[in-house]
């Protein structure tokens, strides 16, 4: 175990000589790099680096088709370079004003990018510069003794690859998700070196062949089994068939080997959970000549290997040998350890004691990182946060000031408890404690918010270390917090329009918007004007926001979203003292259009209940009768798929009163444009909603 690593900060030095096992290079939080081999199981260290700033990257590089051996670590805004046998050869201050978010490097050629700043050098001269549009998460470049020519990708946050060429954008491709990670296709960019294989924060991959003139998808892999976001990639042929299968490692631990038949979509062949992120993953042969490994290293800084090696031997006749000698000797070396080391934490602990008790005493915190993620799920229209800590969590207590809903969540084996809590003073409408299992390092909860209800969301974090300590972390909740990113929209739909004029800069509304809804990048974008796209994750109504310096132009096909749109931007604009010119354009048929699309997520959900509700009542009548022959085939298929009914419930809890209140803002939103309040009218309104059907809602709706 090193100490806490980054994404991408761990490879295998190539094989020298005549020993073909690699030695491993990884850098950690601490500003260490260690590199070592292993020997009979045994890690033995090669060399260690003093602490210092941060390492966020590290790569290896070396003259193009040499051996890529030399070692370059990213920490801060410097760059350093050390030769395998760790001697430092280079120290490059790059003079970003932000830290290295990601390297890339071929030959003398040095790409680095911080949060939107795209940087090149050559022979640590400066020779194109890049602002992007969104955050930056990796970047690549394709081969070039391959194509013949510098083609850098960006992997930016806004779900797009950006292909530039020199200092300008060569073209956008898009991608399915928020891409967090680039790799070349079978390390070297496949036959042609312009494939590219990307990860994204939702769980897919995908191929994508980066063209002089366009990009060219090949496959998409979505992420059917709902696991985590992808964190790293690599190719190396691990099955020994002569074709490198795909190595991918997911925020949740899972690691995957995918096997690349030669035209179909990649096959997953195996995988295999770990209990933390899987920050950095490579295959090669490291602990036995002749036997390939796939080597990860996790987010507290483990290093883990699989390896191909068989682990039972077998004698003639069938029956398992006994631990073989070298086994042996290995147990009880690590048991001595163990004891030495609980020898060593008793007396500290008693030193400890001592030292705080004395008059002299200062009381220290203890440090500890948190990797959190907090992002919204388009399939089931709910935020996950993922809190992962370096050392084992206690507990993490959860409070919010706007009404939310806590889900399940299957791989959460903490229990949790609620604590009522007084929502009127104070606006405080959750607290929830959960109780963490022992060696629990990660913790993945879910929620689903209202909106047009927006506050903060806060995660306190306590481990299992003393003396007790604890971290606060917030999240904000957006007014239109279900709204997700996409690409393009249905022009076709029904749009009402909101329209803002008044005396205001790009960056003041710039910054209202990022304030009403998630995924919008923080930076004010170049140029005059700019045009996002979002659509409803729980809805799938869209939105379209087009805005710059002295006006703002808003359009959906959901009344509602206008609604929160102009309630939220006029009080905004009211704290800034600027006054706001507002004006609507309100399409008569977007409501039915709505409508058409609530009712059938309405009408299965009202079913779910009413199927839940007669579960007891059928099973009764089945222990009583002993057998259900009598009953009409929809009520023994209630029976049958009893246990998956009450498991789709149970993971929704208030989903049914999520759409009433939506069909009830959609009706008191339609009204309050047309300056009529009709909250007199709701109780009807509900009554009607238990067993009606669609024309009649549309009905109700306007002759109201």
């Amino acid at each position: 175990q090193v100490g806490v690593t980054a994404q991408k900060a761990m490879r295998l030095l190539p094989a020298s000589g005549r020993k073909a096992t690699q030695k491993v290079v990884v850098g950690d939080q601490d500003g260490v790099i260690t590199c070592f081999g292993i020997k009979k199981g045994e890690a033995v260290p090669v060399f260690k680096t003093l602490p210092g700033q941060k390492i966020a990257r590290l790569e290896l590089g070396g003259a193009l088709n040499t051996p890529q051996e030399k070692i370059f670590v990213a920490a801060g805004s410097e760059v350093r370079g050390f030769t395998k046998r760790g001697k430092q050869f280079l120290s490059f201050e790059t003079n970003l004003t932000e830290s290295i978010k990601a390297m890339h490097i071929s030959g003398a050629d040095l790409f680095l990018c911080a949060s939107y700043i795209y940087n090149h050098y050559c022979d640590c001269k400066d020779q194109h510069y890049y602002l992007s549009g969104d955050k930056i998460n990796d970047v690549l470049c394709l081969p070039v003794d391959k194509v013949n020519c510098i083609t850098p990708v960006l992997a930016c946050q806004d779900r797009v690859l950006r292909v530039l060429q020199g200092s300008d954008l060569l073209y956008e491709a898009e991608v399915p998700g928020p891409p967090t990670v680039l790799a070349l296709s079978n390390g070297n960019g496949g036959d042609s070196g312009e494939e590219i294989v990307y990860g994204t924060s939702d769980g897919k991959l995908g191929l994508i062949q980066i063209t002089g003139s366009k990009p060219i998808p090949k496959w998409e892999i979505g992420n059917e089994k709902k696991r985590g976001g992808i964190l790293c990639i690599d190719s190396f042929d691990i099955l020994g068939d002569g074709v490198k299968e795909l190595l991918v490692g997911r925020d949740d631990g899972v690691l995957e080997i995918y096997r690349c038949e030669s035209a179909d979509d990649p096959v997953l062949r195996y995988d295999y959970a770990l209990s933390e992120s899987i920050a950095s993953i490579q295959g090669g042969c490291v602990g036995k000549d002749g036997y390939d490994e796939i080597l990860a290293s996790t987010y507290s800084g483990w290093l883990t290997g699989l390896t191909t090696e068989p682990v039972h031997r077998e004698d003639g006749s069938g029956e398992e040998l006994k631990l073989s000698q070298e086994m042996q000797s290995k147990i009880s070396s690590l048991r001595n350890e163990l004891e030495h080391l609980q020898m060593k934490v008793l007396q500290e602990r008693e030193k400890y004691q001592q030292s705080s008790q004395s008059s002299t005493a200062v009381s220290s915190v203890p440090a500890f990182s948190v990797n959190d993620k907090f992002t919204l799920n388009k399939d089931d229209a709910s935020y996950s946060l993922i809190l992962e800590v370096q050392t084992a969590i206690d507990n993490v207590l959860v409070q919010s000031d706007v009404p939310i809903d806590l889900l399940d969540v299957d791989k959460n084996s903490a229990v949790v408890s609620f604590s009522s809590c007084d929502s009127e003073p104070n606006s405080n409408f959750l607290l929830a404690t959960y109780r963490c299992q022992a060696n629990t390092t990660r913790l993945e909860l879910k929620v689903r918010s209202i909106e047009g209800q927006y506050g903060t969301l806060q995660a306190y974090v306590t481990p299992r270390i003393q003396p007790k300590t604890c971290q606060v972390h917030q999240y904000q909740i957006k007014p239109l917090s279900l709204h997700q990113r996409t690409h393009s929209i249905d022009h076709n739909r029904p749009m009402n329009t909101l329209t803002l004029r008044g005396q205001f800069s790009f960056a003041e509304i710039h910054s209202w918007v990022v304030f009403c809804l998630p995924e919008v990048p923080e930076k004010t974008p170049a140029g005059e004007s700019i045009t996002f796209y979002f659509q409803n994750t729980f809805l799938g109504t869209q939105l379209e926001s087009t805005y710059r310096k002295g006006e703002g132009c808003f359009k959906s096909d959901n009344i509602s979203t206008i609604s929160i749109l102009k309630d939220v931007l006029s009080k905004e604009a009211t704290k800034r003292k600027i006054n706001l010119n507002i004006s609507y354009d309100i399409h008569e048929e977007s409501v039915r259009h709505t409508l058409k699309l609530i009712h059938p997520k309405l009408e299965y959900q009202q079913l779910l209940a009413k199927k839940v509700h007669l579960i007891d009542a059928l099973r009764e009548l089945q222990v009583h009768e002993g057998n259900v022959d009598f009953l009409l085939p929809k009520y023994r298929s209630i029976l049958e798929e009893a246990d998956q009914l009450l498991e789709e419930y149970k993971r929704q809890p208030a989903h049914l009163e999520r759409l009433y209140g939506m069909i009830t803002d959609l009706f008191i939103d339609k009204f309050k444009f047309k300056g009529t309040n009709v909250k007199t009218k709701v109780p009807l309104l509900l009554e009607m909603l238990d067993g009606c059907d669609q024309d009649g809602l549309i009905a109700f709706f306007e002759a109201a």
